[in-house]
């Protein structure tokens, strides 16, 4: 039975008792609605009167795809549904403290007032409430436990030396990074993955499940199987036991005036990493255009969606190499409760991240060949970046789409690539991220690429070299494991997972994974990578002149100030203003810890875990992003960060240091990876601009829908009241 079976089934029984007594929606009818040929409106009441701060849905399969519009009412319980395309429409209800509403057949143009069921029970309430406030009821390890004993011992590994560190495992670089933990189908052991003796052996199987068995296995070493399995199972028995988790807030203020807009696109098998809608740099580029997507391991296509006319499609992915390996090699450690022995992933693309150019291409990270770098990529070549750091192998490619053409041409790169971004120069240079390994930064110079298509001239790439000696220029270097030469620069064992440029000044920021992980600097300088130095700056973890400690940064991005955003393990969005640095910024103290007072965080939304009580939250953001261009209303330079625990995108408002939450309600498991904003129309008010985002967990089937549940893809737009039209 589907979870949404289940709920309506709970729905049908409360409504039933509220018609036995006599009441329905109609005898709370608030003010007139008005609504527009392509709207939907009314009032939503229960037992209860007028219903402020719930969610309004409506869905259809009239369209070429699934599509879904949900609102928000306001505080007498009023709602609009605007710009529907015409269909036939099923509408319903779902708010904290409700249980679904029966859907009821609606068609735009009309005046429609729902009844609200209110929950029979708290358990019937909370199986609404986003994944995050059940993930918060896991009791994680004390701060007395730490540093761990061993597998003999209590079971952390002796390598553990703090909470933090080993938060930061199961948090941002291991489970979360992948899917929820604390939605329906983690926090349950699903029936038919077997019988077990005990939920510690159900979970010790559960993660061997599917082509990703092996990864789960090793962020479980990491964590301690000895001490990781009985919390987790321990937790899912207090929750079987009938244990619920605080209870969320319903949408408050300018929450309420959030509109969003969904389709289905991809595949059930296929998973979504993140999407891309027009030009980081120019908001308006690809105006109502193609929204296109990344299925990293899943599938060798681009899937595509046409929001205006609600069509998807897809662009195939072809490898330079037929001997590319693919996912679908990955060993299988035991049977999917979902897929069984089916190996559901085919790619050798592995496409992780697309970005537009301003000519509206669609550049991609894609493998197209094996690891092993051609020569001139290697010790003894004479390219400028093999000279001074060559480079052995590469995970991951660069390739570009052109939607005029319809051509995927292929670029073969030296380095590893993940993420992407361009600069605002001359060259319209790619800088890339090589996902934390590699210890490599590239780029590519796609004005001499378009020029001369050689793509040997046309990249670069550099080591990451901190200036030691502080003689303001590059030199030779030690190596990261020895000590700091007064006469020579020092290069560090790092490599940028998130990546982005500055507006201010073209230096290029990354993310260092890792505990405590940091921010890095990277100064091209006229000839790089001849000239290229960087600087680091760690989180400010134990650090005596930092007011709040954090740790482990993903994703990042920058305002059009300079200042850079980050998602830490801790729980916070966090801000660092090099700007407000005091000492130094380079020579033989300048290797991470310098400049605390240029880090600010921001708490992010839900509660903590319990057995944590540091300041944070249970939230591990996967990515952020800074709507520099205010495409969505809130205002420029706003930061975003995914809440993937929330079922949201959390923006924050940093002079009031409050964020808004832009919850999914449905359907529920809303994870997002990225988003970018776009400019449809600059006169058309709310109505022509927005953000988009995409479903981007690698379990879709763990989402409410359960095993056939695609991606969606999402619009985000502002009102200026939850009625406007």
């Amino acid at each position: 039975m589907t979870h949404r079976i289940w709920y309506m089934l709970i729905a049908a029984s409360v409504i039933l008792l509220a018609s036995l007594s006599g009441l329905n929606a109609q005898q709370f009818p608030g003010e007139a609605i008005s609504i527009g040929s392509d709207d939907i409106g009314g009032v939503v009441s229960s037992t209860k009167g007028p219903e402020a701060g719930v969610w309004v849905i409506a869905e259809t399969a009239d369209l070429a795809t699934r599509f879904v519009k949900i609102v928000v009412t306001d505080d007498r319980g009023r709602y609009v549904l605007p710009q529907l395309p015409k269909a036939n429409y099923k509408v319903w209800v779902r708010g904290y403290g409700l249980v679904d509403s029966l859907p009821v057949e609606a068609a735009p143009g009309k005046v429609i007032n729902l009844n609200a069921a209110v929950a029979p029970n708290a358990q019937a309430a909370a199986q609404f409430y986003p994944a995050i406030y059940w993930f918060s009821m896991l009791r994680v390890p004390d701060k007395n436990e730490f540093p761990g004993t061993g597998p003999k011992g209590n079971g952390i590994p002796e390598n553990m030396k703090s909470q933090g560190q080993w938060l930061h495992h199961l948090k941002t670089d291991s489970c979360w990074s992948c899917h929820q933990l604390g939605d329906k189908a983690t926090r349950e052991i699903p029936k038919s993955l077997g019988h077990f003796d005990s939920s510690t052996a159900a979970w010790a199987r559960r993660v061997l499940s599917g082509q990703a068995g092996n990864n789960m296995i090793n962020g479980l070493g990491q964590l301690g199987p000895e001490r990781a399995l009985p919390m987790f199972a321990d937790w899912t028995d207090r929750i079987a036991a009938g244990e619920l988790p605080p209870i969320p807030p319903r949408p408050q203020g300018v929450e309420r005036n959030v509109v969003i807009t969904e389709w289905d696109w991809a595949d059930p098998k296929a998973y979504l990493h993140d999407e891309i809608a027009t030009d980081k740099r120019n908001p308006t580029l690809n105006a109502n255009g193609a929204i296109y997507g990344a299925t990293e391991l899943s599938t060798d296509y681009l899937p595509v969606l046409d929001p205006v006319n609600s069509v998807t499609s897809q662009v195939k992915l072809p490898v330079r190499d037929p001997k590319t390996p693919s996912s679908a090699d990955d060993t299988i450690g035991a049977p999917s409760p979902y897929w069984g022995n089916e190996a559901i992933w085919h790619s050798q693309a592995n496409v992780h991240n697309p970005m537009f150019d301003a000519r509206g291409r669609v550049w991609i990270t894609s493998r197209i060949r094996p690891s092993e770098n051609p020569s001139f990529c290697k010790e003894g070549s004479s390219h400028p970046s093999a000279v001074l750091f060559p480079l052995k192998t590469s995970g991951r490619q660069l390739a570009v789409y052109d939607p005029k053409t319809k051509q995927v041409t292929l670029i073969n790169t030296c380095f590893g690539t993940h993420h992407l971004v361009f600069a605002e120069d001359a060259n319209n240079t790619l800088w890339t991220s090589s996902g934390g390994g590699g210890g490599a930064v590239g780029w590519l110079n796609t004005k001499m690429f378009d020029e001369t298509r050689d793509e040997v001239k046309s990249q670069g790439w550099t080591a990451l070299i901190l200036d030691t000696n502080a003689n303001g220029k590059r030199d030779e270097y030690v190596e990261p494991d020895q000590p700091i030469d007064p006469t020579k620069d020092k290069r560090i064992n790092a490599a940028f997972y998130g990546v982005t440029v500055s507006p201010v000044d073209g230096s290029v920021w990354g993310t260092v994974l890792g505990f405590p992980g940091a921010v890095v600097r990277l100064n091209p300088g006229p000839n790089p990578p001849a000239t290229a130095l960087a600087e680091i700056y760690e989180l400010p973890w134990n650090h005596p002149n930092a007011p709040v400690h954090g740790f482990s940064p993903r994703g990042l991005d920058i305002d059009r100030n300079g200042v850079v955003w980050t998602v830490i393990a801790s729980g916070h969005l966090a801000s660092f203003d090099r700007r407000k640095c005091k000492g130094p910024l380079n020579g033989p103290t300048a290797t991470g810890q310098q400049c605390p007072e240029g880090w600010t965080l921001y708490q992010l939304p839900g509660p903590q875990l319990q057995g944590v009580t540091d300041p944070g939250s249970a939230e591990a953001s996967y990515y952020d992003w800074v709507d520099q261009f205010d495409t969505f209303g809130l205002g420029k330079n706003v930061p975003i960060a995914t809440g993937n625990g929330n079922d949201a995108l959390l923006a924050l408002l940093p002079e009031s240091r409050k964020f808004v939450v832009l919850r999914v309600p449905y359907p529920m498991g809303f994870y997002a990876k990225g988003m970018d904003g776009r400019v449809d129309d600059p006169t058309a008010g709310w109505k022509g601009k927005g953000l988009w985002a995409t479903y981007g967990t690698r379990t879709p089937f763990h989402a409410e829908g359960g095993k056939g549940t695609t991606s969606k893809v999402l619009h985000f737009q502002l009102r200026p009241d939850p009625l406007a039209h």
